[in-house]
């Protein structure tokens, strides 16, 4: 299972490094057996409510316990600061109306067009101050420049979520050297800062990848909810976050340009 050692975000305390999204899946039936196995806490959710509401009038809502997870609401979708802290604000007021502990955070998303879905840089700092004066706990989704997700946490950002790759892209992490900028940039002098990649992975190595980098989670939902058989590929990420985290912790052997020999090479039969 995931590390014993929480992940502080705020005033959260979070046992699962695996953040999952709601969208996108068949039905909503086959959302709750993902997240189940999945074995997620945090499940991210977007407050519009063409998002919530399916065609037959089934609320998301109904098929998420919570008591089991923690509601993480997101601004998915909004192209400007207004739409975005709009939304955010709507989602406190639903969360608080629902008792759910996530109803003082948000994951701010403030997109720049609807082809890239790249993050506005100038409208998510925006929003994001705003935010942040308003009482919200702030995860913020960014591209993979470090001058930006300095930023940003300078802003007030509880957790900066760096993309691994365009948003449901499913190229893993592009930039590796950037997000380790990132990391690096960001824990200095603050090593429980909490960086969760977000966006782009689509197979268990790439999360494994980004955990391997120091990443303290990963949040993802297409990579699941896209996937020939969602359940078992939740299972998979399940299990990556574990290894890459474990990996880490583990300490890697240097990379080398020649081989080393396993076996001791002394008391070998000679010709």
């Amino acid at each position: 299972m995931m590390s014993a050692e929480p992940l502080k975000i705020g005033s959260f305390e979070i046992t699962s490094r695996l953040f999952v999204g709601t969208g996108k899946y068949a039905t909503y039936e086959l959302m709750r057996e993902a997240l189940a196995a999945a074995a997620c806490q945090v499940v991210t959710v977007a407050v519009r409510r063409e998002r919530m509401v399916d065609k037959t009038g089934r609320n998301i809502l109904d098929f998420l316990d919570p008591a089991k997870y923690i509601l993480l609401p997101n601004t998915a979708g909004c192209f400007n600061a207004e739409d975005a802290i709009r939304t955010a604000q709507l989602g406190r007021e639903l969360l608080e109306g629902l008792g759910n502990a996530g109803a003082s955070w948000v994951k701010l998303e403030v997109l720049g067009d609807r082809k890239t879905l790249l993050p506005d840089p100038v409208g998510t700092l925006e929003a994001l101050k705003t935010l942040v004066a308003d009482g919200f706990c702030v995860l913020c989704y960014t591209s993979d420049d470090p001058v930006m997700a300095r930023r940003l946490k300078e802003a007030g950002a509880a957790s900066v979520m760096p993309a691994g790759s365009p948003i449901g892209s499913g190229q893993g992490v592009l930039n590796p050297s950037n997000i380790r900028i990132i990391l690096e940039t960001l824990k200095e002098g603050d090593p429980n800062y909490p960086i969760i990649v977000d966006a782009g992975v689509g197979t268990p190595s790439d999360v494994t990848i980004a955990m391997e980098l120091g990443a303290d989670g990963v949040l993802l939902n297409t990579g699941i909810a896209g996937a020939a058989d969602p359940v078992t590929m939740a299972h998979a990420m399940r299990l990556a976050v574990e290894s890459g985290l474990l990996g880490r912790r583990a300490g890697r052997i240097p990379r080398k340009l020649y081989a080393t020999a396993s076996s001791p090479l002394a008391g070998v039969i000679g010709k």
